[in-house]
């Protein structure tokens, strides 16, 4: 396997951890005014991500450095032809990270309704500009033969953008709800599983069909068998929640991210950014690369400093993998757990 391939592989598994990990908490604080039906159920939605979520977000930053390191020509292509949806994405993650630490410096009625509201508000932006980003990215933006955006600031938010914001968000929703299933206890648990078992079908729809797409455009049999996958794994995430199984549906929910995902970088392989005025304007990992004696340099580093992070990584959800209640909590544990 030659070095370009390896890192774009490598940038596949970045951006499918970093919707797998963050796209959970992502999903409980977008679910914090359906599912948080009094001040008690919010407060312990919060605490169930609350050691987990700015760590979730190192995967985002990563899988961006990895394409600006490995991928200098897709990265000049992709953020300027989508400005909008990426500065909506930091907005949401901005605000979203004050309203978390903003929220325990009173404890007023109102002041913890207001920031909840922020980083439920934030949550949303971020994962909807996160998913219209992806989806216009590998279904197809208005580039030239200098890859260069045709067109206005709006010219890249087509159908594409909204499918993947769609497919990002529905999944992100049913993914927080059986993570709450599974990390928490009394009526948030029963709410939780009980939304994931009504939405988790309608909910994999985009992300299928968004699969679906790009398979038909370049997939093979083995994109196709990917796909399946995915479909399937919907079906027994869905049997899973409905006999209180949450760890096996939690398991078989990320399956139908991690099947959509493959399916999605290897039908789209070797192109980075597909053009949609002609494919002779496609930007290709040849294309976008850097020398194979910088990708050797990045592949001993990030061999050396990859296992680190996941270990680290690792022992955090190992510590903080007990199951939550709504009793009350020492004042120093609440406010890390939240």
């Amino acid at each position: 396997m030659d070095l370009q391939t390896l890192w774009f592989i490598a940038v596949a598994v970045l951006w499918t951890g970093f919707l797998l990990l963050e796209g959970f908490d992502f999903g409980v604080a977008a679910l914090l005014p359906v599912l948080g039906r009094t001040k008690t159920d919010r407060h312990l939605m919060l605490r169930s991500i609350g050691p987990l979520w700015d760590g979730n977000e190192v995967w985002l930053i990563t899988a961006a450095g990895a394409v600006f390191a490995a991928f200098p020509g897709w990265y000049a292509t992709w953020l300027p032809a989508l400005y909008l949806p990426f500065v909506l994405v930091l907005v949401g993650l901005i605000v979203r990270a004050v309203a978390f630490e903003w929220r325990h410096s009173h404890h007023t009625e109102q002041w913890d309704a207001t920031w909840t509201r922020v980083i439920t508000t934030g949550s949303l932006i971020a994962a909807l500009g996160i998913g219209a980003a992806l989806g216009a990215t590998t279904l197809g933006l208005p580039i030239d033969a200098d890859g260069t955006r045709v067109g206005g600031a709006f010219a890249g938010i087509g159908w594409p953008a909204v499918l993947g914001a769609v497919a990002v968000l529905g999944f992100s929703l049913v993914h927080g709800a059986v993570f709450l299933a599974l990390k928490t206890d009394g009526p948030v648990r029963l709410a939780a599983r009980a939304f994931a078992q009504r939405w988790s079908p309608v909910a994999a729809l985009p992300l299928l069909a968004w699969a679906g797409l790009v398979h038909l455009r370049g997939g093979t049999a083995i994109t196709a068998v990917l796909w399946l996958v995915a479909a399937l794994s919907v079906l027994v995430a869905w049997a899973r929640i409905r006999v209180d199984r949450e760890g096996q549906a939690f398991t078989a929910w990320a399956v139908v991210l991690l099947g959509s995902t493959a399916t999605i970088f290897g039908a789209a392989y070797p192109v980075v950014v597909p053009s949609t005025i002609s494919s002779a304007f496609d930007v290709t990992i040849s294309d976008a690369s850097v020398s194979d004696y910088t990708l050797t340099v990045m592949t001993w580093a990030a061999g050396f400093g990859l296992p680190v992070v996941l270990g680290y990584q690792a022992w955090t959800y190992w510590v903080f993998r007990k199951r939550l209640s709504a009793e009350p909590e020492a004042p120093h544990a609440e406010k890390i757990g939240a």
